[in-house]
């Protein structure tokens, strides 16, 4: 996961038009019929979206050019084919903070592939190399397991697909991006000053090579399984994808989740979604904030030898995946 931004300036884009249900209109005219309770099925399983979390952590720390990487890769792949997705694997040698070669893969599973315009699902799947974040000095050189900071993003996709397959009537077009490279950006031990650039490398990638007018809308999961976690309106995300952001925050009070995403704004991050957004996409940063912790905003195990299962909460993938699904649904 990629720093917190402070921005100085910030030049609004205008933002593409968003498929909603009624055009977008409130039929009641009011935020508090827009917001009633009104879940959508299918029923997103915590339990399920664990289990994914778990068979990552199972390889290992996966960082870029790791043999635990390669196979984690595999594994993915091979979950989205199970699920009935059409899969595709974009890979480019990418160049690090420190000018080491990253043997990238972006992972491209589609369903309905001709279906058009369509969404876009996204999330990172390398993990941090270094757990320069750690309180133990000794460990900041370490690579973190990344069970949130990677892991969970993954699984709560993993298992929207698997309920996709599920529905025979389901015609809308979805692409599930898995982005890589994603955390080689530059150490907090390095001498080196932090460059925003170094972030993010495999979403950069993608973005440098998307046609126009594919998406209709986006949303990047980005630590969405940390115990006590609460979702803000990530700055980024409100100056690119206000309406979406609006869309989304509702839906997870109609879906009965609006304690996870309370009415409240964030900073801005250095994250997935802004190459996208700048071509044009409305992308909305589903990551959380914890403003009273002190070793991080991104909460206690952000880039520490602590992201690991025993501090994934099944609540919080659940909050986070049902809000997704209703929205789709929606």
């Amino acid at each position: 996961m990629t720093l917190l931004a402070v921005a100085v300036a910030f030049v609004a884009y205008n933002l593409l038009p968003l498929i909603s249900q009624g055009g977008g209109e409130n039929p009641a005219g009011s935020v508090a019929a827009r917001e009633k309770l009104d879940p959508k099925e299918p029923a997103f399983n915590a339990d399920s979206a664990y289990q994914f979390v778990a068979a990552q952590c199972d390889f290992g720390p996966r960082a870029m050019n790791t043999a635990g990487h390669e196979a984690c890769a595999r594994w993915i792949v091979s979950k989205f084919e199970q699920y009935g997705c059409s899969v595709e694997r974009q890979q480019a040698d990418l160049t690090g903070y420190d000018g080491t070669t990253l043997k990238s893969t972006n992972i491209i599973a589609r369903v309905n592939p001709s279906a058009s315009p369509r969404i876009l699902l996204c999330a990172h799947w390398d993990s941090r190399p270094w757990a320069d974040n750690d309180p133990d000095e000794a460990n900041w050189k370490r690579p973190i397991l990344a069970a949130n900071d990677a892991a969970s993003g993954v699984a709560v996709m993993l298992e929207i697909a698997r309920l996709l397959q599920q529905d025979s009537t389901f015609a809308q077009g979805i692409d599930f991006v898995c982005f890589d490279a994603e955390d080689w950006g530059t150490p907090q031990w390095s001498e080196l000053p932090d460059d925003p650039a170094t972030w993010a490398l495999g979403a950069q990638h993608y973005a440098d090579h998307l046609p126009d007018g594919v998406f209709s809308y986006g949303i990047l999961l980005d630590m969405v399984g940390g115990q006590g976690a609460k979702f803000y309106r990530e700055g980024f995300s409100r100056s690119y994808a206000g309406e979406l952001v609006a869309r989304i925050w509702g839906a997870a009070r109609r879906a009965g989740y609006g304690s996870y995403f309370p009415k409240k704004d964030s900073g801005m991050v250095t994250d997935d979604h802004v190459p996208l957004c700048k071509r044009g996409i409305p992308v909305v940063d589903i990551i959380p904030y914890y403003p009273d912790c002190q070793a991080s905003s991104f909460g206690p195990t952000w880039h520490t030898l602590a992201d690991d299962l025993e501090h994934i909460d099944r609540n919080t993938l659940k909050a986070v995946g049902q809000t997704v699904i209703q929205v789709i649904y929606e």
